[in-house]
C-alpha cells in the first residue's frame, strides 16, 4: 500500500459496504486500540450499505474512507449530537491499517473531519475517546488542539483486562 499523498480521501458510498466491513476486521485484528477486534462489527453488508446510504446527503454526519492503490486503508467518522441541547457538539473516530500508520493519513482524515464539523455543522466542541496508552493517536489529536479532559477507567475490557481511555475535546473556532 502506498504511503502519504497518494492516498485518496473520499466520502464512503453504499457500494463500499463489503470492503469497509472487511477492512474493519483487518484493522480489528491488527491492533487492540479499537472498540472491536478481528471479528469486526456485527453488521451485514446490506445493513452497512443502508447505513451509508442514509449518510449520503447528511448535513450532520460524515463517513470518510482512505484509499491507497485501490484498497481501503482507513475510515473516519464525524457524528453531530442529535438532541437539541447537545447539537453544538460532535464526536469523531479514526481507524487506520497498520501499514499506513505514520504516513499522515490520520492527519488528512482529521483535517477533513474538522473542516466538516466546523464549516458544515458549526460544531463548537468535538470530542473523542482514545486508549490512554495510545501515544501515537494522542499525539495526532494534540497536534490539532485536542485536550484531555478526563480518563474513563475500564472503558473497554480486552481479554478480561480493563483498559482506560482518555476523553479528549477540542473547542473549535465556531462559537454560537
Amino acid at each position: 500500500m502506498t504511503c502519504g499523498k497518494n492516498v485518496n480521501i473520499r466520502k464512503a458510498r453504499p457500494e463500499d459496504a463489503e470492503n469497509i466491513l472487511s477492512l474493519l476486521k483487518i484493522m480489528g485484528g491488527e491492533t487492540e486500540n479499537l472498540t472491536f477486534g478481528a471479528a469486526g462489527i456485527p453488521l451485514s453488508v446490506q445493513q452497512e450499505a443502508e447505513y451509508l446510504e442514509g449518510l449520503a446527503d447528511s448535513k450532520t454526519d460524515l463517513y470518510l474512507v482512505a484509499e491507497a492503490d485501490g484498497e481501503l486503508c482507513g475510515t473516519a467518522c464525524y457524528s453531530q449530537m442529535k438532541r437539541r441541547r447537545m447539537s453544538h457538539r460532535g464526536e469523531i473516530s479514526i481507524a487506520l491499517r497498520k501499514s499506513v500508520w505514520g504516513c499522515h493519513v490520520g492527519t488528512r482524515l482529521m483535517e477533513r473531519l474538522l473542516d466538516f464539523a466546523e464549516n458544515e455543522c458549526r460544531a463548537e466542541i468535538v470530542s473523542l475517546e482514545v486508549r490512554s496508552d495510545n501515544a501515537r493517536a494522542i499525539a495526532l489529536y494534540k497536534k490539532f488542539g485536542f485536550e484531555t479532559i478526563g480518563t474513563f477507567p475500564g472503558f473497554m475490557k480486552i481479554d478480561g483486562k480493563s483498559v482506560d481511555c482518555d476523553i479528549m475535546c477540542l473547542r473549535t473556532g465556531v462559537y454560537g
